[in-house]
C-alpha cells in the first residue's frame, strides 16, 4: 500500500494557563521496531489537567487510535492496519514485563502524550509493541475506549476480585470518565444486575451514570449512608476511589462490608486509616491499580465487540483538532462524559 505522507503537520502546542495553539513540526520518520501513525481520534483524560493549566513541551495525547502508514525496519505490522496505543512503552525484559505487569515496567522506555510526542498531532511515531492492531470495521473513535476506559476501569475490577471473589455490590467515588469506566466494566465482567452504586456532585455525570444502569448518590443532596440504605443496604463489598479525594476514599472505605476491598485508582491526596478496626478486624484490603497490562487488551476487544452500544455511550462530545481550546475547557467544566478529538 502506497500512502502519501506530509513533511509537515499542524500540531497543538499546550502553552499553560489553559491555552492552546498550534505550529507546524515535522512528521515523524520511524526508526527499527518503530510505527508511523496517522491519528484519527484521541480522547482527552484529567490525567492532562496539569498539561493544560502548566504547559508540556511534549504534545500531549495518550488515549490515541489511528492507522499504521508507514513501518521502520524490523516490524511486523502492514501498512493501513487499524489500532491503539498502549501510553507506556514497556522494556519486555524486566521482572514485571516478564510476568506480563507491563503496566509496572522496572524499566519503562516513554509515557506516550508525556515523555514523548502523542495522539493530538496529526501523526506519532511509537515503538511497535505499544501497538495494539483492531478490528477494521471498528469506528477509531470508539477504539480509543479500549484504553482508559474499557483498560483502567477493567483492571481495577480484576484487581478487586484478586482479594474478593464473591462481590455483590459496588461503589464508584466518582462519576468522571473513570468512575463511568468502573461502572460499565463492573457491568460487563460482573453482570448487569449488580447494584452499582456512584457518588458526586455533577448532575450531568449522575444522570449519565444512572443512564448507564448505576445508583446515583448526589452529595449535594443527601449523604452515602443515606443513600445506601435508600436501596437496602448499609454496606457494600467493593469500592473504587476515582476521585484522588482524602474524603471519598474514607467514606469509601468505611461503607465496606467485612472482607471488602477499596481499590485507589485516582492519584491525589492520601487516604487515612485505623489499621486494628479498618483492616485487621474486618480483614478489609486497600489496593492500587494503575492503568492495565497491555495483555488485557485482547480480551477487552472481544468484549467491547460485543457491547459496543452501550460502551459508546460515555463519549458524549466529539470536537475536530481545530477546537482543541474549547474542548478542553468544556471537559474540565465537568459537564461531558468522554471526550474526543477526531483527526
Amino acid at each position: 500500500m502506497s500512502l502519501t505522507i506530509p513533511d509537515v503537520m499542524t500540531a497543538p502546542r499546550f502553552l499553560g494557563n489553559g491555552k492552546i495553539d498550534y505550529i507546524e513540526k515535522p512528521v515523524p520518520i520511524p526508526g527499527p521496531g518503530q510505527l508511523l501513525l496517522q491519528v484519527k481520534a484521541n480522547a482527552l483524560c484529567g490525567s492532562e489537567r496539569g498539561q493544560f493549566y502548566n504547559g508540556s513541551e511534549a504534545t500531549p495525547g495518550h488515549e490515541a487510535a489511528g492507522i499504521v502508514v508507514a513501518a521502520g525496519t524490523n516490524t511486523k505490522t502492514d501498512v493501513g492496519t487499524h489500532g491503539v496505543v498502549f501510553l507506556m512503552d514497556f522494556c519486555g525484559q524486566c521482572r514485571s514485563c516478564k510476568r506480563g505487569y507491563t503496566n509496572q515496567c522496572l524499566s519503562k522506555r516513554a509515557d506516550y502524550g508525556f515523555s514523548h510526542d502523542g495522539g493530538y498531532g496529526s501523526y506519532m511515531v511509537v515503538n511497535e509493541n505499544v501497538f495494539f492492531a483492531v478490528d477494521a470495521a471498528l469506528p477509531l473513535t470508539e477504539a480509543t475506549i479500549l484504553l482508559d476506559i474499557m483498560g483502567t476501569g477493567g483492571h481495577a475490577i480484576r484487581r478487586a476480585q484478586l482479594v474478593h471473589g464473591d462481590i455483590e455490590s459496588i461503589l464508584i467515588a466518582g462519576a468522571g470518565p473513570i468512575g463511568l469506566a468502573v461502572l460499565a466494566m463492573a457491568k460487563l465482567l460482573l453482570g448487569k444486575e449488580l447494584p452499582v452504586f456512584i457518588m458526586d456532585f455533577t448532575p450531568y455525570r449522575l444522570e449519565l451514570a444512572q443512564k448507564m444502569g448505576a445508583i446515583p448518590i448526589h452529595l449535594g443532596e443527601t449523604t452515602l449512608e443515606a443513600g445506601l440504605a435508600a436501596a437496602g443496604l448499609d454496606r457494600i463489598d467493593a469500592a473504587f476511589d476515582t476521585s484522588g479525594r482524602t474524603t471519598a476514599r474514607e467514606a469509601a472505605l468505611h461503607a465496606l462490608n467485612h472482607r471488602g476491598v477499596l481499590v485507589c485508582i485516582g492519584h491525589g491526596e492520601q487516604l487515612n486509616l485505623q489499621v486494628s478496626s479498618d483492616l485487621i478486624a474486618t480483614e478489609r484490603a486497600v489496593l492500587g491499580s494503575e492503568y492495565f497490562p497491555f495483555s488485557e487488551l485482547e480480551a477487552n476487544h472481544r468484549l467491547m465487540g460485543e457491547h459496543l452500544p452501550y460502551l459508546s455511550q460515555i463519549i458524549t462530545h466529539r470536537f475536530g483538532p481545530q477546537s482543541m481550546q474549547e474542548a478542553f475547557e468544556l471537559f474540565f467544566k465537568g459537564d461531558t462524559g468522554k471526550v474526543v478529538i477526531e483527526q
